[in-house]
């Protein structure tokens, strides 16, 4: 079953609670998204590690209810 975006961003905002979560809708059908995240919590560490943190919060969902998610992050100033 497809995720909506809402509860993409849902997710990534319990994990990171001060984060900001812009999620497109790429096809229109549900599973490809992209997905921009600001959050504080970035600070200090490399990209690698800040899109690990926001897949972390998905818990699993990624290859399942999601199929893709084009991810970009960026540190909250």
């Amino acid at each position: 079953m497809p995720m909506q975006a809402d509860e993409i961003a849902g997710f990534i905002k319990s994990a990171l609670p001060d984060a900001e979560v812009i999620i497109k809708d790429l096809a229109g059908d549900g599973d490809h998204y992209a997905a921009h995240v600001t959050s504080a919590a970035f600070k200090g560490l490399p990209r690698v590690r800040q899109h690990q943190m926001v897949y972390a919060a998905l818990q699993g969902r990624m290859g399942g209810a999601l199929h893709a998610l084009a991810l970009t992050t960026a540190i909250l100033e």
